[in-house]
């Protein structure tokens, strides 16, 4: 088993590039791997509860499903403190499983883990 942090930088305005660091987490996670998914800049809308709703990439499935596999798993959703405040986004406006973290939570995460994958 490895360990990831898997990083997400796009949001809505790039539904495909939105949904791909969510479906690797899944995946990681299905091959029982220890997975964080760490979302930041845009992406961290798609922690708002709601947004996923409307995200569907190319040939993709819908974010919500995705989102839903990855809440099942038990995946932590870390959202980038920073990113949120900027976006005007608090932890009761996050979905299930997600959490605000900061630089330092991502650093330490990044420093122990196998595997670091951004999208």
């Amino acid at each position: 088993m490895a360990t990831f942090i898997i990083s997400g930088s796009r949001g809505t305005d790039d539904p495909t590039m939105a949904s791909l660091p969510f479906m690797a987490a899944k995946t990681a996670k299905e091959q029982g791997h220890d997975v964080v998914l760490w979302l930041w800049n845009e992406a961290v809308t798609l922690g708002r509860k709601g947004t996923a709703d409307h995200v569907i990439g190319v040939n993709l499935s819908p974010l919500k499903e995705v989102l839903a596999a990855v809440q099942a798993a038990q995946v932590p959703i870390w959202v980038c403190g920073a990113c949120a405040v900027a976006r005007q986004i608090n932890g009761t406006d996050l979905v299930a499983g997600a959490s605000i973290k900061g630089m330092p939570d991502y650093i330490k995460a990044v420093a122990e883990r196998d595997r670091n994958v951004a999208f």
